[in-house]
């Protein structure tokens, strides 16, 4: 029977599965493309994969750190907490489940409707919606009942969605062509850059940081933890620079630049493979997605968890079930939420914009390293080399996506930020008031026993 908190039930192998599974997403399937026509150039193109996943070390470092410091749930907002910036806390988990995690869920539920619309055409329109709500269920129902089972599918799901890539990779090296990579665009119609190549990427490397909003409930966090993180790191950074190679290797240079769907494009040029190319990426992208969703529906709900243990949401996002010592309500609510959303058009614009409150917030994460470092209670297991060089490359790195987001839309990222300031502010006081005295009075030091009175 639970005791009302979470336990520790996951292993190396389910964090590195959550790390991993959460990083390779849908956005690989286009950010191919992306990349080499930012980049210009296919060695450009490459070194732009390598240098995305390097930046993504640095930031991962820290977050080890941080993690082994406070083996809690809940990741960036126990960091902020514990730097002293309550408020900001406040407003990263409150921007997190209204506009993020649970729109989120609904996006990949669609995108796996979208893509086994292919093969069934039945699943269009209230019918494929129906689909992703079943999807989104089926899901959940795993990570309701165990967190250990939970990461046991979570394995088996996230080495499904590596083999088909493996697949590409080995049939790449095989029939690629080594010209394309001799490829030179005229002079006046090169446009392309390093820089823009990198920036092209750094979504793709986003999503290792999962296995923190979880470490209250992994054994040996001290060890687990940054053994999973840099080892997430350096599995997706070989795997997107070897598709990198072997897409740029099957498919001449040009067509790369243009292509929306470059793994399909790129897999119609291996013998045999052209006539079931797009079904063939239709059936990956269905497991890859797949994957994906199940890592969010394990690890967000934690957030709020966390949130609601430190009396700053919901009272009942705190409960732990009874049997399956699985923060249910929490879960519960975030796919409910999702599940609604999943009937809303648009979303993945809202997605966006307020993706920028959060990217801001996320750089503050990393300079909180800098205040907790001064805590009495900071003693984390794990301590990076060189920690202020690799704390301002984190920061610089997170600062470099989030000047990228908010070029793409700065006016709705202002307008979203503004919304969760204005809307979780009032929110945060009125349960600072409400609960603050209390989590005081609970922390506070006991009184020091008077000396008894001697009787005359």
């Amino acid at each position: 029977m639970s005791n009302g908190t979470l336990t520790r039930k996951l292993g190396f192998w389910s964090a590195l599965a959550l790390a991993v599974g959460t990083t390779i997403g849908s956005g690989i399937f286009v950010s191919t493309g992306d990349v080499a026509r930012a980049a210009g150039l296919p060695s450009m193109s490459i070194l732009a994969w390598i240098i995305g996943g390097v930046i993504a070390i640095p930031q991962v470092m820290v977050l080890a750190e941080l993690s082994t410091a406070y083996p809690e749930n809940g990741s960036g907002y126990v960091y902020l907490n514990k730097a002293g910036w309550r408020p900001l806390a406040f407003l990263y988990g409150w921007a997190t489940f209204w506009a993020l995690d649970p729109p989120s869920i609904s996006i990949m539920a669609l995108a796996i409707v979208t893509y086994l619309a292919s093969f069934f055409p039945f699943f269009s329109g209230i019918a494929g919606k129906l689909l992703g709500i079943a999807i989104i269920l089926f899901i959940t129902s795993i990570h309701y009942r165990s967190v250990k089972e939970g990461g046991r599918f979570q394995v088996i799901i996230t080495l499904l969605k590596i083999i088909p890539f493996l697949i590409v990779i080995a049939l790449g090296l095989m029939y690629m062509n080594y010209d394309h990579f001799s490829y030179t665009p005229a002079a006046e119609t090169h446009s392309g850059s390093l820089i823009g190549g990198v920036s092209a990427t750094t979504w793709a490397y986003t999503g290792m940081a999962s296995i923190c909003f979880m470490a209250g409930e992994i054994r040996n966090p001290g060890k687990v933890l940054p053994k999973a993180l840099i080892s997430s790191v350096l599995i997706v950074l070989g795997l997107y620079t070897l598709l990198s190679v072997c897409i740029t290797g099957l498919m001449p240079f040009d067509k790369l630049m243009g292509s929306s769907a470059a793994v399909s494009d790129a897999v119609s040029y291996i013998p045999g493979f052209s006539g079931i190319a797009s079904s063939f990426v239709a059936v990956t992208a269905i497991i890859v997605i797949l994957g994906a969703l199940s890592s969010c529906i394990m690890f967000q709900p934690r957030l709020e968890y966390a949130m609601a243990k430190d009396g700053l949401f919901f009272q009942r996002f705190a409960k732990v079930h009874p049997k399956y010592e699985t923060p249910s309500f929490s879960i519960l609510a975030q796919v409910t939420y999702a599940c609604i959303l999943v009937f809303f058009s648009d979303l993945t614009a809202l997605l966006g914009y307020f993706t920028l409150i959060q990217l801001v917030i996320n750089i503050l994460d990393f300079a909180a390293i800098y205040k907790c470092r001064k805590r009495a209670d900071y003693k984390p297991i794990y301590r990076m080399p060189f920690w202020r060089i690799t704390t301002v490359l984190a920061i610089l790195g997170a600062a470099w996506l989030a000047w990228g987001t908010f070029t793409w839309a700065p006016l709705e990222g202002m307008i979203a930020a503004l919304i969760v300031i204005v809307t979780g502010l009032p929110v945060y006081y009125y349960w600072e008031k409400k609960y603050g005295r209390l989590r005081n009075q609970d922390t506070s030091p006991p009184m020091m026993a008077q000396p008894a009175k001697k009787e005359l």
